[in-house]
């Protein structure tokens, strides 16, 4: 907030303080490992499909490979269910069909848990750090402009839940990645009321009137409720402020 004082050229004509709803929504999915499949995984399944395999020493003397190494990789396969034993033989899945033909191996991991932060001023998840999830004992008024029927909203898309997440997510994009298969369920929560201060500003230079948000919770302007208290009372700032 110091940029604003520091142009000599702009003059705050007016300050105010006011709050935005913040739902905390407790979201349980199920992630998966995805990454390239390697060159014995596709090598085993090739083999399993093409020829009547019985054991993991039929498939070491076929690729000539390590005992040890078999054992371990269709043990994996058959228990993410890439392949299963059908007649005595093994015999591929749908989903391992699928895999080896898209060279992709996706792991089922664990369930996990995470919270996410839904404001209903911005219509959307926002990317928090939770260090700034503070109680605040006196809070200024409710944001103007914030629309009631989002304000109650307690149910997601899980389109919009999973992409909040992997926002969430910072694991760098590589040859492995983990991305969110399922939401298995979700909890609307409490609502913490988050404070913003408001500047609207005169450029004397330009002789312009704009207006700047700080939002406490992301700790930096919100360029989102910015553009909104623009369009809703630009109009009007010359008239009162001027």
């Amino acid at each position: 907030m110091r940029e604003l004082q520091q142009n000599r050229n702009v003059k705050i004509v007016k300050t105010d303080e006011w709050c935005i709803p913040i739902r905390t929504v407790e979201v349980t999915y199920e992630p998966v490992r995805r990454s390239t499949m390697d060159v014995l995984m596709t090598m085993l399944l090739i083999s399993i499909q093409e020829a009547d395999i019985a054991s993991a020493q039929d498939l070491s003397e076929l690729l000539l490979v390590d005992p040890l190494f078999i054992v371990d990789l269709v043990s994996l396969m058959s228990r993410v269910s890439l392949i299963e034993q059908k007649d005595g033989f093994y015999r591929l899945t749908s989903k391992g069909q699928q895999q080896l033909e898209h060279g992709i191996f996706e792991e089922e991991l664990d369930v996990e848990m995470a919270n996410l932060y839904y404001s209903p001023c911005h219509l959307a998840f926002l990317a928090v750090d939770e260090d700034n999830m503070e109680e605040y004992d006196d809070l200024p008024e409710l944001y103007r402009f914030v629309d009631e029927k989002a304000e109650k909203q307690e149910h997601f898309e899980e389109a919009m839940l999973i992409k909040a997440l992997q926002q969430e997510d910072h694991e760098e994009a590589g040859a492995s990645q983990k991305i969110i298969a399922k939401i298995v369920q979700t909890d609307a929560k409490q609502i913490n009321d988050i404070p913003c201060l408001e500047f609207v500003l005169h450029d004397k230079e330009q002789d312009i009137l704009f207006v700047r948000v700080w939002n406490a919770l992301l700790n930096q302007w919100d360029s989102h409720l910015e553009q909104q208290l623009t369009e809703k009372e630009q109009l009007q700032w010359r008239e009162q402020y001027l």
